[in-house]
């Protein structure tokens, strides 16, 4: 069976695997991303499983299920809380509930003191509430899985018109690199945070709405480095040798020059991810992100600073937020490290 990765490529991965810091760092974002991308399953104010009068039912990921089917008497959603807590004297009868069970969406003033309140384990909520009595770790997750899209998204859009805007700069040359160098150090002038707040202030501000500005103003970085590289490699002898033999232009970028300028992309990646998350978090503290009540860690630590005397709110997150750009920051390292050119080269 054919290796899907080159033994270069296999070399460069054992070398990330034994760089233990950036390795470890790996797994516990991915795994933190995993429990983002299944929050419902462990804080959600639906049910995981209930069993009722024989019949199983899935509310999680299921459609809304009124509270007159468990007997509840009232045709809204139901609320599986009040209903765990009627089924628990009814043999036969119970109801799962996530570990976490409140959305980052509900509001809870059953504690009788105004919110804030502080963590509670009889309550279930873990961090404690914020100043609208929502919990503070559904919050926080919900607004990872948030950031996370947004970075990835961003970073994805961002480096697919870098990359290729840069390798054909720096292959073509001529007056088509002079053209997009002005146009690029014109766009560069233009202030982001006022773009940001004259949209905020002129459209309702949405998700995708945060993801077409970075992306207007985040390509130009990853393409002065692609077209760098692309001048270096373009001279090669492997790339005079395809061109000898008929190759294309897009032949050439795609099957000879990106392989060894991958190093560029793979290694500026995390860091890209560092600043758009931050990018976001600073939006929603400055007030000029995601619209209320969208979970963001950018609001919940705007609320820290405004409630000090509820210091579980700002140091819930300042630990998320600190924990996941450390994470961040030491998987780049690793891979910065594990791919250097300087240890592993591609030629063909």
């Amino acid at each position: 069976m054919a290796r899907f990765f080159s033994d270069i490529t296999h070399k460069k991965l054992r070398r990330f695997r034994s760089i233990r810091r950036g390795y470890y760092a790996f797994c516990l974002f991915m795994l933190m991303v995993l429990l983002a991308l299944t929050a419902e399953l462990w804080a959600s104010n639906r049910a995981l499983l209930v069993k009722y009068e024989g019949q199983l039912y899935f509310p999680t990921y299921g459609a809304e299920i009124t509270g007159d089917t468990f007997g509840l008497g009232y045709q809204y959603e139901t609320n599986y809380r009040e209903l765990k807590s009627v089924l628990a004297t009814q043999a036969g009868n119970w109801v799962l509930l996530p570990p976490v069970p409140w959305s980052p969406y509900e509001q809870d003033y059953s504690s009788g003191s105004f919110p804030p309140n502080a963590p509670s384990l009889e309550q279930g909520h873990y961090l404690g509430t914020d100043s609208s009595g929502r919990d503070i770790l559904a919050r926080l997750v919900y607004g990872f899985r948030t950031a996370v899209g947004f970075a990835f998204i961003a970073l994805t859009a961002s480096y697919a018109i870098g990359v290729l805007l840069g390798c054909l700069m720096g292959f073509v040359g001529g007056r088509f690199d002079l053209l997009f160098q002005r146009f690029i150090e014109i766009w560069s002038q233009v202030p982001f945070l006022y773009v940001i707040m004259i949209l905020v202030s002129l459209t309702q501000p949405n998700f995708m709405l945060f993801v077409g500005i970075n992306v207007l103003f985040g390509w130009m970085g990853i393409t002065w480095y692609m077209r760098t590289l692309t001048y270096r490699e373009k001279v090669r002898d492997y790339v005079l040798a395809a061109r000898a033999q008929g190759a294309g232009l897009w032949r050439i970028i795609v099957h000879h020059i990106l392989p060894n300028t991958l190093v560029m992309i793979v290694t500026l990646a995390p860091f890209t991810v560092v600043a758009n998350i931050s990018l976001l978090t600073a939006l929603d503290y400055l007030g000029f992100g995601l619209p209320p009540p969208t979970p963001s860690w950018g609001e919940l630590l705007r609320q820290g600073v405004n409630h000090l005397d509820a210091p579980w709110i700002v140091a819930s997150v300042v630990t998320a937020v600190s924990l996941v750009l450390i994470t961040v920051s030491f998987i780049g390292e690793a891979i910065r490290e594990a791919f250097d050119p300087k240890h592993f080269s591609r030629y063909e």
